[in-house]
C-alpha cells in the first residue's frame, strides 16, 4: 500500500472572536490597573474564551493523500479551506490534531505576496521566487521559462508599480507556477486575469499534476476547473468534512447543500447583484424544469429540458427577443447561445408576457453548464441579463452511453444543442 504523502488527523482549528478588552493609553496605565486588582487582572487575561467568544474554523478533520493525487477542496466563504491550507503551510498551528507532510512543499495563497512595487520585474522574480522557497540556481534556470509565461519581457526592467494588474498577476503566477515541490497547496489563483490567461495558468496546473505527478491541493470555486483537474475531493462545511470521494458525487453532494440557500434560476430575479440591463423589460420568473413539469437542475444526456420564463415591461419597446446560454470548459467559455424571437410588436408597460424554451434531446458531454438568461433587441441592447448563479445545469450519463462508448474527452461542443419556441402567452 503507497505510504500517504499529506496525513491529517483529528484537525481542529479554534479563534477567538467577539468584544476585545478595553484598550489603554500607555504602559503606566496598564501597569495601574493590574496593581489596583491584581487578581481580576489575572483572571481576566487567563479566562478562557467563552462559547459565543470561540470559532471553530476546523473541527476534527481528517484524511490522507497520497503522491501524485490531485485533491480539490469545496465549500462556501468561510467553511474552512484556506485555513486548512495555512496549517498544511506551517503558516498558523492547529489548536487540536496534527497535519503531517512527507516531502518539499509549495504554496500558492496569494498571488504576489513578496512584490515590491519599487523593484523591476526581474528583481522581484528573484525576491519572489526566495520567499516562495525557490534556490537562486533554480530561479536562474527557469528564468526564461517564468519570462516567456508571465509575457512581460519587453516590461522587465520596469518597476512593478508601473505595470498593469494583469501583468503584475501574470508574472507573479508565473514565479509561484515554476516551483517545484513535490506537493502544492493552490488557494483561488486561477480566479483572476483574463480568459486567455486563465486557460494557460489551467494548462500549467494539468501539466504540474499530469506530466510532473506532484500531489496538488487545489482550492477553487470555479466547479469547471474542480471537475477537470481534481478526481477526488473533499467538502468543508462549518469547518467539518461532510464528504470525500469522486469529484462528481462531492459536487453534486455540494449542490444539493446550497441549493436551498444560494441564488438560483428562480430567486437570481429578486436579487439585483445577478442582474443588469437598461431595465425597459425585466425577468420576474425563471424556471428550469424537467417533462414533468418539475423545477430540476440535474438532468441525463438526451433528456429535454424546459425554461418557463415570465417577463413584464416597463418601458415601451418595439421588439423583443429572448436568449438563454450555455457556458462550459473551464474558464466557462459559451458553448451555445439560443435567441428566440418573442414579438416585433410594440409593447406597453405593464404587458406581462410567458415563454417557454425547451431544449429537446440534450446531447452535451456531462459537466456543469452555468446559464445566463438575456432579453433585449436585435441590436443586442440588453434590457435585462440574468447571470452569475450559483447553481448551474448539471448533465450526467449513464451505463448505456458508457456501453456504446461514449468518450467524455470530446470538445464540449461536439454535440449540437437545438432550441425550440413551445410557446409566449400574454396579460
Amino acid at each position: 500500500m503507497t505510504k500517504p504523502i499529506i496525513q491529517v488527523e483529528h484537525l481542529s482549528k479554534r479563534y477567538r472572536i467577539g468584544a476585545r478588552a478595553k484598550q489603554v493609553d500607555s504602559i503606566r496605565d496598564t501597569v495601574a490597573n493590574s496593581l489596583r486588582s491584581p487578581f481580576r487582572y489575572l483572571a481576566e487575561m487567563l479566562r478562557p474564551p467563552t462559547e459565543e467568544e470561540t470559532l471553530w474554523a476546523l473541527r476534527d478533520i481528517s484524511f490522507n493523500v497520497v503522491p501524485g493525487e490531485v485533491i480539490g477542496l469545496i465549500g462556501r466563504n468561510g467553511a474552512g479551506k484556506s485555513t486548512l491550507l495555512k496549517i498544511l503551510s506551517r503558516i498558523t498551528q492547529p489548536a487540536q490534531g496534527r497535519a503531517v507532510l512527507h516531502g518539499r512543499m509549495g504554496s500558492l495563497l496569494e498571488v504576489g505576496t513578496g512584490f515590491h512595487p519599487d523593484l523591476t520585474g526581474r528583481e522581484n522574480i528573484y525576491l519572489n521566487g526566495t520567499i516562495l522557497g525557490m534556490r537562486k540556481t533554480e530561479i536562474d534556470r527557469k528564468f526564461d521559462e517564468i519570462v516567456a509565461f508571465s509575457d512581460v519581457s519587453r516590461f522587465l526592467d520596469t518597476p512593478v508599480k508601473r505595470y498593469s494588474s494583469g501583468m503584475y498577476v501574470r508574472l507573479a503566477f508565473a514565479v509561484a507556477a515554476h516551483l517545484e515541490p513535490e506537493i502544492l497547496l493552490v488557494d483561488e489563483v486561477l480566479a483572476v486575469g483574463d480568459l486567455a490567461f486563465q486557460r494557460k495558468c489551467l494548462g500549467k496546473m494539468e501539466s504540474l499534476a499530469g506530466e510532473d505527478g506532484r500531489t496538488v491541493i487545489f482550492v477553487s470555486h470555479n466547479m469547471q476547473s474542480i471537475r477537470a483537474l481534481c478526481p477526488r475531493s473533499l467538502f468543508l462545511r462549518e469547518g467539518r468534512l461532510q464528504m470525500d470521494g469522486p469529484t462528481s458525487e462531492v459536487q453534486a453532494a455540494y449542490y444539493a447543500e446550497i441549493r436551498r440557500q444560494e441564488i438560483t434560476a428562480e430567486t437570481a430575479v429578486n436579487d439585483p447583484r445577478h442582474r443588469r440591463g437598461s431595465g425597459a423589460v425585466r425577468y420576474t420568473s425563471i424556471q428550469m424544469q424537467n417533462t414533468q413539469n418539475d423545477i430540476s437542475y440535474d438532468f441525463m444526456m438526451g433528456d429535454t429540458v424546459r425554461f418557463v420564463l415570465d417577463y413584464q415591461v416597463f418601458e415601451p419597446v418595439d421588439e423583443l427577443y429572448c436568449s438563454i446560454v450555455f457556458r462550459s470548459g473551464k474558464t466557462a467559455e459559451v458553448v451555445t447561445s439560443a435567441l428566440n424571437l418573442l414579438t416585433k410588436k410594440p409593447l406597453k408597460p405593464g404587458y406581462k408576457g410567458q415563454c417557454i424554451v425547451e431544449f429537446a434531446n440534450l446531447n452535451i458531454r456531462p459537466g456543469d453548464y452555468p446559464l445566463q438568461f438575456w432579453l433585449g433587441n436585435h441590436l443586442a441592447q440588453a434590457y435585462d441579463v440574468v447571470e452569475e448563479l450559483t447553481l448551474p445545469l448539471i448533465v450526467s450519463t449513464d451505463q448505456a452511453f458508457e456501453q456504446v462508448g461514449f468518450n467524455p474527452s470530446y470538445p464540449v461542443g461536439y454535440y449540437n444543442i437545438s432550441s425550440l419556441l413551445v410557446s409566449n402567452t400574454a396579460s
